[in-house]
């Protein structure tokens, strides 16, 4: 077992073993999933309702930021009736770099049909035909996740805290996925059904299943502006190279045996029989703990940029920074804490502004993506002396309820926490 990594099981001699975290990895090609990239301009949900500009700006030097990603987010098992979209802003200036505010995270929420009223004749019979305390005892409760879901199909499949990127078969998609048949509970459209996501090659939307049913007949949305206008393209830097996203979930082998960092030396007397186990006991003592874990877990699959698990755990770069201590309980040094869903503690991740609901994780920006951002950027934009990120990981967390705007067909934007490791000092 990897001695860094004590939350994984699974490994026997050579056997691999597959985790809940689907990884997204970089990719030159388009694929079918267009609305899921690293680098590049965004997009919106309505290309009339960008964000409020206030959200383009860097919080420090309050000027636009760039790109880092966008993510098609949406989430039909939870949020059967949202459509989502995710993205994280970076300040490319030096300056910035290491500073609160330098990093900035949005979500895009819209609804695709409004909730079903109560049916008002079984409240009538209710009310017209009073009952014994007896026979009110046996009459079974309304069903709460179908008027809150509006599918009946949906009712009882899945439990909140289930992991939706499990991998069950399609024998039991029935009972425990509503992904089997997202667009089951809404009714179908009368121009001809567009080709469901099974009939396309398997994306990075495909594999998190996040592909949304059709869109509803919905009302235009409200012009509402902000009161600051999106600034324009000019007034942007040069952006990252776009890329497009592909998706695995992610396997674990057998680890390699320790390597000592170059910018690590360590003084050990050359007495006795040394060996791995001195060797690990050596790294051991002189580094952190948590940042092997997170080094050797990227190790395993060194190509990804984004590792992507709603309600689940991120993997700490370190657990002695302001972040990092949000995550890290030093009482559990297995370091398989989940994400602290209990938010307004001084040791807790924030409570959504906008709604008091708790966030929850639910992805994070990992150090390979800004080898690729990075690639070819020399003399491009901001210049060699203030171009470039110094992050160790970039974790998002989002509202918990994905609240927005109750209206059909409104799109709310909302600037959620993101949690920004910074790279180690040399």
């Amino acid at each position: 077992m990897d001695p860094y990594d004590s939350d994984s099981s699974g490994f026997e001699d050579e056997d691999l073993t597959e985790t809940g975290v689907l990884l997204g990895y970089p990719s030159d090609e388009i694929l079918d999933d267009t609305i899921s990239h690293l680098g590049g301009r965004p997009t919106w949900l309505d290309d009339s309702t960008p964000p409020p500009g206030e959200f383009a700006n860097c919080k420090v030097c309050n000027r636009p930021m760039l790109l880092l990603l966008e993510l098609h987010g949406d989430l039909p098992e939870h949020f059967p009736d949202d459509e989502r979209r995710l993205y994280i802003f970076g300040c490319p200036r030096k300056a910035c770099n290491r500073k609160s505010g330098s990093v900035r995270a949005l979500r895009a929420t819209r609804k695709l049909k409004s909730q079903p009223a109560p049916p008002k004749k079984e409240e009538k019979q209710e009310q017209s035909k009073p009952e014994t305390e007896e026979k009110k005892a046996d009459t079974p409760k309304p069903d709460l996740g179908a008027s809150l879901f509006g599918a009946t199909s949906l009712t009882g499949s899945v439990s909140a805290n289930q992991n939706p990127f499990s991998t069950s078969s399609a024998s039991s998609a029935q009972a425990s996925s509503p992904f089997a048949a997202p667009v089951a509970a809404a009714p179908q459209p009368a121009k001809p059904a567009t080709p469901s996501a099974n009939a396309l090659s398997e994306t990075f939307a495909d594999k998190v299943r996040v592909s949304s049913p059709p869109p509803q007949t919905i009302q235009p949305p409200e012009t509402a502006g902000p009161t600051t206008p999106w600034p324009s393209e000019s007034d942007f830097p040069e952006p990252y190279k776009r890329y497009y996203l592909d998706a695995e979930y992610e396997t674990l082998s057998r680890p390699p045996t320790p390597k000592i960092p170059d910018n690590v030396t360590i003084d050990a007397e050359e007495e006795g029989n040394g060996g791995a186990v001195e060797l690990q006991d050596a790294l051991e003592s002189q580094l952190d703990k948590v940042f092997m874990k997170f080094s050797t877990r990227l190790g395993h699959n060194p190509e990804q940029i984004l590792r992507y698990e709603f309600r689940g755990s991120p993997l700490l770069y370190s657990h002695t920074d302001a972040v990092g201590k949000l995550f890290y309980d030093p009482k559990n040094p297995s370091f398989s804490a989940k994400v602290a869903t209990t938010g307004g503690g001084a040791s807790r991740i924030p409570r959504c502004e906008y709604c008091g609901s708790q966030r929850v994780f639910e992805l994070q920006l990992v150090p390979h993506a800004i080898a690729a951002l990075e690639d070819g950027r020399e003399g491009v934009g901001l210049g060699p002396k203030d171009d470039g990120m110094e992050w160790g990981t970039i974790i998002l967390g989002v509202c918990n309820k994905d609240c927005g705007p109750e209206q059909v067909g409104v799109v709310g934007w909302r600037e959620e926490w993101a949690g920004v490791q910074w790279e180690e000092s040399k």
